[in-house]
């Protein structure tokens, strides 16, 4: 990656800028949705204090698809090209059956209205996010909130020491297993489904069609592969009781049930196999039941966090981060309460929408049975991706205004 990115400051220099500010904004969390909106934060020239738990340098992570809810975010941070040259178009839709032979390949093409579907390594795609520049306090968490009607008090730690700062908002954005969220919820407030599955990210060289994303559907397996710029991201998972035995061995598994020869299809199980750089996935989401209290907010993953079944989740936080960040731009530290519920009322029944919508292809795709196989792979000759994909661009056809 090239360009700029964000620079890591001890925290008091963040306290010192923050200060200053009309409105004092804490976000926590440096992931995809809290630097969407620290930095559109950013661009009206507002210093909100940035803590992220991770180590600077730490494995930015993994594949990504963006549909086009995310343009109007990257056309406010003026980074469009960027994202356009980090980024490559997914124009087809590959299916493959349980065997691993074709079932369907569909244009995406004019399905997707406004816009383009594209892939994207994630640390890439922070990159993007932040190209103007910008502070970040790694190694730092939130450890205390309290809050009264006019200021929320944050006690921060960053492994040197502890500081208390006062904020007229604090935005939770640190993802599923949010400690910040666990400070202002109880554990009854926070649900989510696990479906048993999981499985192995990991990556291999590109090849003759950067512009497909294949789909394996197994049974007992599902073997995924996402083009990004000049590789290709994998993704071979299965129940848990059956990846419990370790990559290499779950690929042979998965291997020994194919009855089509593939290139692409070799080489991902090859690498998974391998073990190089792989990371396990719990196919698990999560999800909050009030996204506001007060003076602080959840956002992204720590609000809803997503199975990856219909590769909406990065793109709802992005667009949620858009619409916080509009609000907190035209509210005051008097505001904030409703400035927040506000943000809630309008995107908490979308990313719900959304999020269910992943569910309900989860119980679709994860299918352990034979027979079970069969009969989805016989009905998926027949499905329409304009109807399965109708969900999605209801949401693109009613976006809000970011």
């Amino acid at each position: 990656m090239s360009g700029r990115v964000l620079e890591s400051v001890p925290l008091p220099e963040q306290l010192a800028a923050v200060g200053r500010d009309p409105l004092r904004v804490l976000v926590v969390g440096a992931g995809v949705a809290g630097v969407t909106l620290a930095q559109l934060l950013r661009t009206a020239g507002l210093h909100p204090v940035l803590v992220d738990r991770r180590t600077a340098g730490a494995d930015p992570g993994y594949m990504l698809g963006l549909m086009p809810l995310v343009d109007p975010a990257l056309r406010h941070l003026g980074v469009e090209d960027a994202y356009r040259e980090r980024s490559v178009p997914v124009r087809r839709y590959a299916l493959r059956d349980r065997a691993g032979r074709p079932v369907r390949e569909y244009p995406l093409a004019g399905l997707l209205a406004f816009g383009d579907y594209r892939g994207i390594e994630r640390g890439e795609l922070l990159a993007v996010l932040a190209a103007a520049g910008g502070a970040v306090t790694h190694g730092a968490t939130v450890t205390g909130l309290a809050q009264d009607g006019e200021r929320v008090r944050a006690v921060l730690a960053d492994g040197i020491g502890e500081e208390t700062a006062e904020f007229d908002v604090a935005i939770a954005a640190d993802g599923m297993h949010s400690a910040t969220r666990a400070l202002v919820l109880d554990d009854g407030q926070v649900t989510g489904l696990d479906t048993g599955w999981g499985g192995w990210v990991a990556w291999t060289d590109s090849d003759d069609a950067p512009d497909r994303y294949d789909e394996c559907w197994g049974a007992g397996f599902l073997l995924r592969t996402y083009p990004v710029r000049d590789r290709i991201g994998v993704f071979v998972g299965g129940p848990r009781r059956d990846t419990a035995a370790g990559p290499a061995a779950f690929a042979a598994r998965v291997r020994g049930q194919l009855r089509a020869e593939d290139v692409r299809l070799d080489r991902a199980l090859a690498a998974v196999a391998a073990g190089d750089g792989t990371r396990f996935w719990p196919m698990t989401d999560v999800r909050s039941a009030t996204w506001s209290g007060g003076r602080v907010g959840l956002l992204g993953d720590a609000a809803a966090g997503f199975l990856p079944t219909a590769g909406i989740g990065a793109g709802m936080a992005i667009e949620s981060a858009a619409v916080l960040g509009r609000l907190l731009l035209q509210a005051t530290p008097g505001s904030v309460p409703e400035v927040l519920r506000r943000y809630e009322a309008r995107q908490r029944p979308r990313v719900e929408a959304a999020q269910q919508n992943s569910r309900v292809l989860a119980r679709m795709v994860f299918r352990s049975s034979r027979p079970a196989a069969v009969a989805r792979d016989l009905a998926a000759r027949f499905l329409s991706l304009d109807r399965a994909l109708a969900p999605i661009r209801r949401l693109l056809d009613d976006r809000p205004e970011v």
